[in-house]
């Protein structure tokens, strides 16, 4: 168990990152024409656009939500923002998020494993990860319970060390962990092997959202007389 331990969480978060940074690029450079959302909208729009929403607002949030929530440093907010209120934002926010991306993740796999001509042009990979997205929404939510133990934020703040020390490449990082509820150390290992899988599935077209459109300039589009 401490082999596994140090492994998952000293090793597995940069082995899982360079294969995330390095295949990302791989496939963008030798991979061109399977860079693509693979959508399957066209071939049936019931219930698309729900499952769709509720899916991508729900995962969006949930990203960001621990990008800011994991990564900033105590001292950016401890003024205005007391770890115990902390928390509880994170269990509310986290819960609204989680429960549209596994509401949401929910349908669309239905919908891929039910939908015969969907069905059709799912591959493996695509329910698979599909698959893995809605669990890992699922262990998320099941974690609420367990943080609502430790209203007081100390179980959240030894997830925020972890996190932490590996983005500023601190050694023995797996120490932040001791005494952590097992229900946390799966979800950050499915986690960390979504990132691993990232650049094998249709993830990848997550790279190409259009950020740019929000800030080009407006085309003024006249008739020609």
């Amino acid at each position: 168990m401490q082999f596994l331990n140090l492994f998952f969480f000293n090793i597995y978060p940069y082995l899982a990152g360079t294969v995330f940074l390095v295949g990302s690029w791989l496939r963008y450079d030798y991979g061109q024409y399977s860079w693509r959302a693979g959508s399957s909208q066209m071939l049936d729009k019931k219930g698309m656009r729900l499952a769709s929403n509720l899916f991508h607002i729900g995962i969006i949030g949930i990203f960001f939500g621990h990008l800011v929530g994991m990564l900033t440093p105590h001292w950016m907010y401890e003024s205005f923002l007391p770890i115990a209120m902390k928390q509880l934002l994170a269990m509310v926010a986290g819960g609204i998020f989680g429960a549209m991306t596994l509401i949401g993740g929910g349908l669309l796999l239905k919908r891929r494993l039910t939908n015969p001509r969907v069905r059709a042009t799912s591959s493996t990979g695509d329910i698979l990860i599909l698959t893995l997205l809605v669990a890992q929404a699922t262990l998320g939510l099941l974690t609420i319970p367990f943080s609502a133990h430790h209203m007081d934020g100390s179980e959240m703040m030894k997830l925020v060390g972890w996190a932490q020390a590996i983005v500023t490449f601190h050694a023995g990082a797996a120490a932040h962990l001791e005494g952590v509820a097992l229900i946390y150390k799966v979800h950050m290992v499915l986690g960390m092997t979504l990132f691993l899988l990232f650049p094998f599935c249709r993830l990848v077209h997550i790279w190409s959202a259009p950020v740019e459109y929000l800030t080009r300039r407006y085309q003024l589009v006249r008739n020609r007389h």
